[in-house]
């Protein structure tokens, strides 16, 4: 089934006439098409890709199923004038996407209609990955991994967060992504103990932890992973709170199949972190899904009530976090099978010198 078809499916559960999508990922999703400036305006029976003079020919090229306008930099009054004449009464848009000013103007320009926020109808048909895109977050996989075992050879004592950083990203852009997956955490030494230490100018010193969370993105899908290293001699607490980390990982993992609840999964590694006597420095969830984005649904928390299904790909992701004295995160993408949790993610995880 088409994804053009999928979501008029899903318009008529829930008795939509026509939705409109500003979300760039889910312009992508849905059209393929690539460029920054799209709105999408989806009937039962028609599909209209909105946009600007500078991609109307690339619109053309990339979403041959939907008809392409020139708003000449007017979306809204665009809108206004295919919705005025007809007949749809329910319009469905993404409530979480707009902004409450562009809620106003998008209010203004379809006056006299129904207006229904849907933002999950989307979020719905993304969460399961077909085989394209599976194919390409294995490839981000691949890139991140390349550039893991890259850093491993030329790592060393001394150099700065923000220069580690640098090289994960020239590695992965030099071998075909397009960027990186977000802003990167290279975090070391007291550093590490904050979960979202982005890469900052202070210089790696020996006996250190340094965690490394990256990710690449390839033909817009991304990766995500997370290794921790320690630098020079290791202590005996570092060790221990590293097996730790790493039971909890392969526990998550191992919880993963069809109809399992995200809770249920993230219950199953933050038990083994809790009873070794750490549950109090484990604050964030096991995990996220991804794909056009960096986080999507569902989630691996201790509230998510959404079951696993296969095409799912999550992130397992436990960490102990001291404050002072640092902390380990090791993180792995899995995609959701028949079987169970299948690892992307190869890149060493057992505890590593350098």
């Amino acid at each position: 089934m088409s994804r053009l078809l999928a979501v008029r499916q899903a318009m008529r559960q829930e008795a939509v006439d026509a939705f409109v999508v500003m979300n760039p990922a889910n312009v992508r999703y849905l059209s393929r098409f690539t460029g920054s400036t799209a709105t999408l305006l989806i009937t039962l029976e028609q599909a209209f890709l909105l946009t600007d003079s500078r991609y109307i020919e690339q619109a053309k090229l990339q979403a041959g199923e939907y008809q392409t306008l020139d708003t000449e930099g007017e979306t809204f009054r665009a809108l206004g004038l295919l919705a005025a004449p007809a007949p749809w009464e329910r319009i469905a848009f993404e409530g979480t996407s707009i902004t409450f000013e562009d809620y106003g103007r998008l209010s203004a320009a379809l006056k006299g209609k129904e207006l229904c926020s849907h933002s999950s109808l989307i979020k719905r048909l993304r969460s399961v990955k077909d085989e394209g895109e599976i194919a390409l977050i294995r490839q981000a996989v691949a890139l991140a991994d390349q550039a893991f075992a890259h850093l491993l050879r030329t790592l060393a004592v001394g150099q700065t967060e923000a220069e580690i950083s640098l090289a994960l990203e020239f590695h992965m852009r030099q071998a075909g992504a397009s960027g990186g997956a977000f802003e990167f955490i290279v975090a070391s030494g007291w550093r590490s103990a904050m979960p979202h230490g982005v890469a900052s100018p202070k210089k790696t010193a020996p006996g250190e932890l340094l965690t490394l969370d990256f990710g690449a993105v390839y033909e817009g899908y991304c990766s995500d992973m997370t290794r921790t290293l320690c630098l020079g001699i290791a202590t005996e607490q570092q060790r221990e709170i590293y097996e730790i980390v790493l039971a909890a990982n392969k526990a998550g993992i191992a919880a993963i199949k069809p109809g399992i609840k995200g809770r249920e999964v993230d219950a199953a590694a933050r038990k083994l972190i809790a009873d070794a006597g750490y549950g109090a420095y484990f604050g964030h969830g096991l995990g996220h899904s991804l794909g056009l984005e960096i986080h999507e649904g569902p989630s691996l928390n201790k509230s998510e009530e959404q079951t696993l299904e296969p095409g799912m790909v999550v992130t397992v992701e436990p960490g102990i976090y001291l404050p002072s004295w640092g902390g380990v995160r090791i993180e792995d993408l899995v995609l959701v099978t028949e079987r169970g949790g299948e690892v992307l993610t190869q890149a060493p995880k057992e505890f590593m010198i350098i």
